[in-house]
């Protein structure tokens, strides 16, 4: 049995800022704003947050394609939400290389989970696991396999990426695509979420930054997946999925 970490959740290349996580451990999850059309109602002015705002009170401007846009844009009020992964749903769905190599692995009883970047009231910074699910089964969908893709979405038509595909034709027909469908357990942490990163300086640089803690590492037997968690790397662990709770409880 396999555990695999997705890095997900609006940052500060997309938003401009990190969600909340307060000292009585509560937190806020904000997915990142969609870069195309998309049956998604959720956007950022009806995400509710726990104070009873909504995730667009938290920023005045979002970037939905941080590496192509140089500048971000203002009133994000009616923009629509990539809602990926939908706890609610339990699905999530994938294209980068990398993350979908490493969900291709999980089979029926495997867990993936997620973590996101948050900032403490101190300003402090640092990435943290924020929920997890079981997995029922990985839908791979290659380039123009339109019968695959017609399969994947309609077994979780709640999908981000069933929901921004034209018919049966992804958003991303040049890559390959993993959409998981998940079931219980699972869901968002209550409080407390797992912090997964130190601040660091690694020795032959001079500057300071984030990597995955090494108790973490070890503890959920972490085989791939960068230290360094700038670009939310995605993790393989070969620590059972039986008890991973457990685990996550005794690092806290």
């Amino acid at each position: 049995m396999t555990v695999v970490l997705c890095g997900i959740g609006a940052d500060s290349t997309n938003v401009g800022t990190l969600a909340p996580i307060r000292t009585d451990g509560t937190f806020e999850y904000v997915p990142i704003p969609e870069k195309t059309e998309t049956t998604e109602e959720l956007t950022f002015g009806t995400w509710p947050l726990s104070t009873g705002e909504t995730a667009a009170d938290l920023t005045s401007s979002i970037r939905p394609r941080p590496i192509t846009e140089p500048a971000f844009r203002t009133d994000p009020e009616e923009w629509p939400l990539h809602h990926d992964p939908n706890f609610e749903a339990l699905t999530y769905g994938e294209h980068r290389p990398a993350y979908v190599d490493r969900l291709s692995r999980l089979s029926s009883g495997d867990l993936v989970g997620f973590y996101a970047g948050l900032r403490d009231e101190e300003g402090r910074a640092h990435r943290y696991l924020i929920g997890w699910f079981s997995v029922e089964q990985v839908h791979l969908v290659d380039p123009g396999d339109r019968a695959a893709a017609r399969r994947a979405f309609a077994a979780c038509p709640e999908n981000a990426h069933a929901k921004r595909a034209e018919g049966d034709e992804p958003y991303v027909d040049d890559r390959r695509i993993a959409v998981v469908e998940g079931r219980e357990p699972g869901g968002l942490v209550e409080r407390d979420p797992l912090r997964l990163s130190e601040y660091a300086v690694a020795p032959g640089n001079s500057v300071a930054q984030y990597y995955l803690r090494g108790s973490v590492r070890d503890a959920l037997r972490v085989t791939e997946g960068r230290e360094n968690m700038q670009f939310k790397p995605a993790y393989l662990c070969e620590c059972p999925a039986a008890g991973f709770a457990e685990r996550v409880d005794a690092l806290r």
